[in-house]
Parts: C-alpha cells; structure tokens; sequence
C-alpha cells in the first residue's frame, strides 16, 4: 500500500519541478523513505488508501511547512527561506527527519484532518481585468454609457482573499490601477490590456462566498494554514499572501460554509436592479464532484434565463484547460459569459496563480 502512496507523493514531487526545488526535493526523499517503511509511513498511517484527487504529498508539505512556521524544527527551518533560511537540498532529509520523527503523531493527525486550502490574491489581476470588461459590456448592451456596479459571488473562496479586487492596486508601466495606496499592490505582468476603458474604476457593490472547508483569515490558525501550502522557496507568492491578509484585516468579507450549488441558488434568487452580479471562480472546477457541476449548471441556467438588460448575470472563471500544446498540458484561461447579451469570450491565458497574463480574446466556445 505504501507503494502507491509512494507514488503519489513522487508524482506531486514531479509537479513542483523548475518551480520549487525545495518541495520536490522533501517529497522525492520522502517517498523514498516511504518505499523503505521510514518514518514517512509512520506519519501517514491512516492515509494508505489516498488517492491523487486527496493530494498526500501536498498535505505532507503543508504539515511540515507548518512546523517549521510555528517554530517546531528550528534544524529544518535553516532550509526555508519563509522562515529565514537558506535551502541546501543534499542536506534537507537529513534534518527533516528527527523533527518528523519528534512530532510524528502531530503530524499524522494535521494531515488526516486537513485539506489543501489555497487562496491565491494574484489571481485578483486577471478577475479586476474580466470585471471591468463585463461590467463594460453589459452596459453597451443595456444602452448605458456607464459600467454597471458589480455585485461578486465567488465559489470555492477559501479565505476570501480575492473578494476584494476593487482594494487592491495593480501597477502597470504607465499607471497603477484600483487602489494605489493598497496594502497589497501587485504587479500583474499583463501582456496585452483588457478590452475595456480602464479609466472607469471598478464599482463594486456587494460580495460574498461560500467554501466547503472556509479559512477564517481572521485568525492566527487560520493564517498559518493559507501560508502552509504556499512553497517556501517561493518567497515573492509569500509576501503577496502575507499583504492580502493584512488588507483582509481591514475589509473583512466573510465566507459562508456551504456546498457551491446550495449556496449559489439561495444568492441568485435575489436581484439587484441596476447591478451586475458576477459568478466567479477560479481553480475549483476539478475539486467539484461531477453531481455539483451538473447541480451548478443548472442553477446558473436558471439565474441567466431569468436575467433582464438592467438586472445583468455574468460568470468569469479561472480554470485550467488541456492544451494543444504538448510542453503544457493545462493553461489556465479567463472564460466569461453574459446573459442576457448572449456574450461568450476566453479573454487570455495566464499561469495558475493569476501572474503574469496574456489578454487575448477569442470566443469561448
């Protein structure tokens, strides 16, 4: 059995090449140590039936990040720039292993217990981008010369982290758009611009979300578990999370527990005149089970059937695709609708945690 957890974790090892050595390094040595019944095996007791959609490996990682997080292997943590330190792989195992051996049975119960959560604020450029060409477009085809109000919705939202697009500040060669005096401040690495005037600030109306496991970013707990999943040696996606949760300090949004299609309904059957609600979600579709997509559909088909010129309904996601292109088999791209304009577009493509982004409009079909 340990083999195929073995597996699991070489596989997600091999899912971190060229981005980060010091997750693949930590995941290659433990399924190695895995394979030989080490303490690997001992910390993932319980875990033996995973398969891949429970991602072990990264719930491993994220364990392990955490100790050294909360100052439980100060040995390990001279590897983790999060934590200051300098990674020198020939020498990682070597100094992971008595603090896995140490806190073994912490371990074990941190990962049967928890679910990679994520909340990536860099993917707040693309979604401030897609907003402002709906919000745009929606106008032209109500006949109005000013962008509508957007009203968000967001499923899967995690902690909430990309609720707040209108207060975050993204610097472009020429300008800063949304809020220049951010706490976060993001560069976007757009190539091309979005098709809208983005002279027109974003006017955001009304939010919510809703999450199966929600991260209460208001907490201590509830930090520490974002930032465990973040990889160490990827210091610029660090400080980025660590500014979106000081502004999440200051603009609290809460995310409700609640399956997405529950949820999605119960928001959509109220209408605000004169606003645009926007449907949004990014990197959730493959989490959802295939009951939830069809459920998710349906409700969403409902809402756009019903949607009138000055009570508009858009849906913009961030999803991976498969490619054509065999160096990566997923792009993530920007794919929006509106109803009742009967707009469909793939508004550009860009890597999985929102930056850089190319603009390219194309029909989404």
């Amino acid at each position: 059995m340990n083999t195929v957890l073995a597996e699991l974790f070489a596989a997600a090892a091999h899912g971190c090449r060229d981005r980060s050595p010091l997750t693949q390094r930590l995941l290659t040595d433990a399924a190695a140590d895995l394979e030989r019944g080490g303490v690997t095996a001992r910390i993932m007791a319980g875990s033996e039936r995973d398969r891949e959609g429970t991602v072990p490996g990264l719930r491993f990682a994220g364990a392990v990040h955490r100790l050294v997080l909360e100052g439980r292997a100060p040995a390990l943590a001279k590897h983790y720039p999060t934590a200051g330190g300098r990674p020198d792989l020939p020498a990682l195992w070597e100094d992971a292993v008595p603090a896995l051996t140490e806190h073994t049975d912490l371990l074990r119960q941190r990962i049967q217990a928890t679910v990679v959560q994520t909340n990536e604020p860099g993917r707040s450029a693309p979604l401030y981008g897609g907003l402002a060409v709906a919000a745009q477009e929606a106008a032209k085809a109500a006949g109005r010369h000013v962008p509508f109000c957007v009203r968000l919705l967001e499923v899967g939202a995690s902690g909430g982290l990309n609720l707040r697009p209108h207060h975050v500040g993204y610097q472009l060669p020429d300008r800063v758009l949304g809020d220049p005096d951010s706490l976060l401040v993001l560069d976007p690495g757009w190539t091309g611009r979005p098709p809208a005037d983005l002279d027109h600030r974003l006017r955001v109306v009304g939010r919510a979300g809703c999450d199966l496991h929600p991260v209460d970013v208001s907490t201590e707990d509830g930090r520490l578990h974002l930032s465990s999943f973040v990889w160490a040696d990827q210091v610029d996606r660090w400080n980025r999370l660590r500014d979106a949760l000081d502004l999440a300090a200051t603009d609290p949004v809460r995310v409700e527990r609640s399956p997405g299609p529950e949820w999605l309904a119960k928001q959509l059957a109220r209408t605000e005149h004169d606003v645009l609600t926007v449907v949004w979600h990014s990197v959730v579709w493959q989490y959802a089970s295939p009951a939830d997509r069809a459920m998710g559909r349906a409700v969403l088909a409902d809402a756009a059937a019903k949607a009138t010129p000055t009570t508009p309904l858009a849906l913009l996601v961030f999803e991976p695709r498969r490619s054509d292109d065999p160096a990566e088999v997923y792009r993530f791209e920007l794919l929006l609708k509106l109803w009742p304009a009967g707009l469909s577009l793939n508004l550009g493509h860009g890597a999985g945690h929102g930056t850089p982004f190319t603009w390219d409009v194309t029909p989404w079909e």
